[in-house]
């Protein structure tokens, strides 16, 4: 029964996916709800302090180990 349906996807060319594709990405992005230039810096700025405080605690935490390890293996 499955050998008698026709399939369509094989007449179609590759050429003619590619290019709908692209037409349906240019579509999509001009769809998308950009955020403000001001919330962009808000968010830039949170993420660059949390990302900074990350490094703080995980620097201290390896001079913490740094010094704990000569301790032990002195």
């Amino acid at each position: 029964m499955a050998a008698n349906v026709k399939n369509d996807n094989i007449k179609k060319s590759p050429l003619k996916g590619f290019v709908g594709f692209f037409k349906d990405l240019m579509a999509e992005t001009h769809r998308i709800t950009w955020p403000s230039k001001e919330n962009t810096k808000k968010s830039t700025i949170a993420v660059v302090v949390f990302c900074a405080i990350c490094v703080v605690i995980v620097a201290v935490m390896d001079y913490g180990f740094n010094n704990l390890f000569k301790v032990i293996f002195k």
